[in-house]
């Protein structure tokens, strides 16, 4: 694991800035708050100080909470932090969360949401409590952080929120399906919140990480290794959560991929389809290539062809010009 040993100067700096990061205690959340120590911010390290379950939510709870060991590793270090330890699980904890730093170092400039829970089951059998567990911290923890956030930075000319999705988002994990449910709407709502935001200076992206947080457990058919753990260190994502983070960054509203020293933008995209006005469920299977096929343009957060596909050949009436 990283650790506030060399101050970083030039560059990408952060001095002045406030940074919340969620879920920071351990793991990745660790390593964003010690990245942005290093380049200067202030840094509010969240944590519930709870078990971590692959699974099931049954883990045995940290004898201290693991907050303020990232604070004493960024303020030996000569950093400034602050441990707080708020559910981003309510709204109340989401607005104390942000109450935090703005009662401690006076403002929010960037907040990264990585808190969250993880729970696996089969898609039929999906316990109601793990559902609302998903709900709760994945996709309103998200929001129970990000609004009050919001509101300060619409009011002081813009800030910048770095949401966590995850690869399960995107199907393949066994008994994952509603926790892909939940990561993929923090993608859609990622999306949403760059389109509002951008008129007000607000910049938000969601990164994809793909990292070895549970030491000893396999990566899908990989088993378990030391090498496998350093390959797949948290630490290999920090370097683009930090860059997304800083003004100098043109991103807003992507989907990014990150893992292994690699990152990569992700697109949703559509063909060019096929229209007829006296389509049938029958002509739509014969044109089922045009349908799904080549050309793709891609599906921003600020743009998409498909107004102009369905709109095609419509005239406004006069009446209603």
């Amino acid at each position: 694991m990283s650790q506030v040993t060399t101050e970083i100067t030039g560059g990408m700096r952060f001095d002045g800035k406030v940074i919340v990061v969620t879920g920071a205690g351990r793991n990745l959340g660790r390593e964003y708050a010690l990245a942005f120590a290093e380049r200067g911010a202030c840094v509010v390290v969240n944590d519930l100080g709870v078990g971590i379950s692959d699974s099931d939510g049954d883990a045995a709870r940290p004898l201290t909470n693991p907050a303020d060991d990232v604070v004493a590793d960024i303020r030996s270090a000569g950093g400034q932090a602050v441990a707080n330890y708020d559910s981003i699980a309510t709204p109340e904890g989401g607005r104390d969360i942000v109450g935090c730093a703005l009662d401690v170092f006076g403002r929010v400039d960037v907040i990264v949401n990585n808190a969250g829970q993880v729970r696996m089951a089969p898609f039929e059998d999906f316990p109601e409590e793990s559902i609302d567990a998903l709900i709760n911290t994945q996709l309103r923890g998200t929001l129970n952080v990000s609004r009050p956030a919001w509101k300060w930075m619409k009011a002081h000319g813009g800030g910048r929120i770095v949401n966590v999705s995850s690869g399960a988002a995107f199907g393949g994990v066994p008994n994952g399906s509603v926790y892909a449910m939940t990561k993929m709407g923090v993608i859609g709502l990622t999306r949403g919140m760059a389109s509002e935001g951008a008129p007000f200076g607000i910049a938000c992206n969601v990164v994809v990480p793909y990292a070895k947080t549970r030491l000893g457990t396999s990566f899908g058919p990989i088993p378990w290794s030391p090498e496998l753990g350093e390959w797949l260190s948290p630490s290999l994502v920090a370097p683009l959560v930090v860059w997304l983070s800083h003004s100098e960054c043109p991103l807003n509203g992507e989907t990014l991929s990150v893992g292994a020293g690699w990152q990569a933008g992700m697109n949703i995209s559509m063909a060019a389809g096929y229209s007829d006005r006296d389509c049938t469920a029958e002509s739509i299977q014969e044109n089922l290539e045009m349908l799904m096929g080549e050309p793709h343009s891609p599906v921003t957060a600020f743009s998409s062809s498909a107004i102009k596909n369905l709109l095609g050949g419509f005239r406004i009436p006069k009446s209603e010009m």
